[in-house]
């Protein structure tokens, strides 16, 4: 739990949240974000104080949809070598996961970053494709490659990397709960700088604070929303300030803007999102694995959204909490997940299951 002297400044941060007198509910889009409220006990002590704090789409695996999941699949057992970060190849779908394609037979592999995947396309004649997921934080680092070039001819990138603020704006436009204010991830914040935080602003005046992630960067962001609400003045703050600055990283954002251009799609448990998902610019498009291998996509069979009993669309939109979901801890837990939610670490229901009891 705390250090002496940080659960000393808690007890302060969390007096200050309750001297505010409001009840609110505020929603983050980070799973490290659910990872620390629920790792430190902070469900409790936020809401003795009248805040509850909801999860969002912020977990990446999690919202890629399980048709992205089936294509990758699908290249797989269709003699394509598929490289992956180790959460998606235990995404199960209604033809299995990539872990089952590779029991089948197919050559599918863990791997570390985007480096990894180059070599090893270097290393061998057969087609070979890197499955990109993340938000802004990660989508840099899958572009560096195809601007400095000198690929294999037999590489290619199949894109399923998202914009933060379209999810945002979705969660707001479907109004299916009512959310008083966001913790903004700040991870994404120091690539991309404070600005579409102020832009969201201008829209729909609604708080934002951006946080990083230790305990009290997570009680200081509600306190510093309560306080907003407290005098009625909406402001994007930022509370994340020993690493993120207004500019974010030039040249990570210089990156994305060469390599990737938004397209509308869906996310899981979501209806299509304008301008959501990064794909591949034309001038790399000898490499974009959605026209490389558009025969072999062909065949992907349709999937189903989610497994029967399965609600992580409605926990992504924070509809619900992982535990009220019929199935959790029941036919779904880490070692046989219904869903994503309950596979990646930054999964509300993976982190729900394995810190049960600090909530």
């Amino acid at each position: 739990m705390f250090k002496y002297r940080d659960e000393a400044t808690a007890k302060k941060i969390v007096a200050g949240i309750s001297d505010f007198g409001i009840k609110a509910r505020f929603m983050h889009i980070c799973g490290t974000h659910q990872d620390t409220i629920v790792r430190f006990g902070l469900t409790q002590m936020l809401e003795d104080a009248g805040i509850e704090v909801h999860q969002g789409p912020g977990c990446p695996v999690c919202v890629t949809t399980s048709h992205e999941v089936a294509d990758a699949i699908t290249l797989a057992r269709n003699g394509v070598t598929v490289c992956a970060f180790g959460d998606l190849m235990r995404v199960p779908t209604t033809i299995g996961s990539l872990f089952d394609a590779k029991t089948d037979g197919a050559d599918v592999r863990i791997v570390y970053s985007i480096e990894d995947a180059v070599r090893m396309a270097g290393e061998q004649t057969k087609p070979l494709t890197f499955v990109g997921v993340g938000f802004e934080t990660t989508a840099p680092s899958t572009g560096v490659p195809l601007i400095k070039g000198g690929l294999p001819e037999n590489f290619s990138i199949y894109s399923c990397h998202r914009y933060t603020m379209p999810a945002v704006e979705a969660i707001i436009g479907l109004g299916e709960n009512t959310i008083d204010g966001f913790i903004m991830p700040g991870h994404v914040a120091v690539i991309t700088g404070m600005d579409p935080f102020y832009d969201l602003l201008k829209r729909y005046n609604l708080p934002q604070v951006v946080a990083g992630f230790e305990p009290l960067d997570m009680l200081m962001a509600c306190y510093m929303l309560a306080k907003q609400l407290y005098e009625k003045e909406a402001r994007a703050e930022n509370e994340y300030t020993r690493l993120v600055r207004d500019s974010g990283n030039v040249r990570a954002k210089e990156i994305i803007r060469q390599v990737f251009h938004p397209i509308d799609m869906n996310w899981r448990g979501f209806p299509v999102i304008p301008k959501s998902v990064m794909a591949i610019n034309d001038e790399f498009a000898a490499f974009d694995a959605h026209k490389v291998h558009e025969d072999i996509l062909a065949k992907t069979p349709a999937v189903a959204e989610e497994a029967k009993g399965c609600s992580c669309g409605q926990v992504l939109r924070g509809l619900i909490t992982s535990e009220q979901c019929p199935m959790f801890g029941k036919g779904c837990k880490p070692t046989s997940p219904m869903g994503p939610c309950m596979v990646s670490a930054e999964g509300n229901c993976n982190i729900a299951y394995r810190f049960r009891g600090r909530l």
